[in-house]
């Protein structure tokens, strides 16, 4: 994710102090070195505070501080809420930790600095693009395997709905849409003994590479008693997105696709189980992107997510 260099902080600065002397004062050598804020395009404000001449940088993101299209929301409420999503996953897989937070610098979480590159940045390059999906599916298997519960399948579809609000499709669309979401509920296809802890926002910049290990930023919306192939079926949309945009045509990404439902996979019967259910999650990632774009590729993503909610006929 790109970036661009903002502001310098110097001692008697109130917040690059209460990095220095409560969050990180230990990492660092000279506590009076000066601090380089990088600031990120994202949904709320996100900086990067480098510490001059110390090799050392942490994040920051200003829940009271939103950028996007939310704003009216509670960002105490959202910060409490990170926070505890990445203590809980840092006890399984791989995440920027959560360093600290605090509500008087416009309720601010600051956790680690991962370097490397983005998962994203990995496909577009034809970096070892088989090898980094299949270290994300294994990461995802063990976060999923590791925070068992039980299992919300209204949620799921409360969710699906809301999105489908947030389009402001015309009628006959929707009533489409409505007509496919029924079928799916009373087949027997999302019905599960237990639920997990999903990372939900599975986009490919969520994930860095920092010496071929995979790390997962931003649990913000991470949800619990959740289908596990949720995760799955947004990142194969992910990709769907990707390789249609940037790479010559949306279905290029199957194989790749396929390959990562293999490696998350347990055993065949399990990868057919996936299989089966993945185009109702894959709908709901399409869908999320749809509300990105405009026009034309909007309308395509909605065909595409309405014909992925069809494949239940064919099972």
């Amino acid at each position: 994710m790109a970036s661009r260099h903002v502001n310098t902080l110097n001692p008697g600065d109130p917040f690059r102090d209460w990095l220095v002397e409560e969050v990180v004062g230990d990492r660092l050598r000279n506590k009076n070195c000066s601090v380089n804020v990088f600031k990120y395009n994202s949904s709320h404000t996100v900086c990067r505070y480098q510490f001059k001449s110390e090799h050392f940088s942490v994040m920051a993101k200003f829940f009271a501080e939103p950028t996007g299209q939310l704003k009216d929301y509670n960002p105490y409420k959202g910060m409490m809420n990170e926070y505890r999503n990445l203590r809980k996953a840092a006890s399984v897989i791989n995440v920027a930790r959560p360093l600290a937070i605090n509500k008087k610098f416009n309720c601010v979480l600051v956790t680690e600095h991962i370097p490397g590159k983005s998962l994203g940045w990995c496909i577009r390059h034809e970096e070892k693009r088989y090898e980094r999906l299949a270290a994300v599916a294994h990461m995802l298997r063990q976060l999923h395997d590791n925070t068992k519960s039980s299992y919300n399948k209204e949620n799921e579809f409360r969710n699906y709905h809301d999105v489908l609000g947030h389009l402001k499709l015309d009628h006959d669309t929707r009533e489409t849409f409505n007509k496919l979401l029924g079928e799916w509920w009373y087949s027997p296809l999302l019905d599960r003994e237990y639920g997990c802890m999903v990372h939900r926002d599975v986009n490919l910049s969520n994930y860095i590479f920092c010496k071929d290990k995979p790390y997962a930023l931003d649990f913000e919306s991470s949800w619990f008693e959740a289908h596990p192939v949720r995760d799955l079926g947004i990142l194969a949309a992910e990709l769907k997105n990707e390789f249609e945009l940037h790479m010559g045509g949306g279905e290029k990404a199957e194989p790749y696709i396929g390959n990562f439902l293999w490696e998350y996979s347990s055993n065949e019967k399990d990868f057919y189980y996936i299989t089966r259910t993945l185009p109702f999650f894959m709908s709901i990632g399409l869908l999320r992107s749809a509300r990105l774009h405009q026009s034309d590729y909007r309308n395509y993503l909605i065909r595409e997510a309405c014909e992925c909610l069809k494949a239940i006929n064919y099972r």
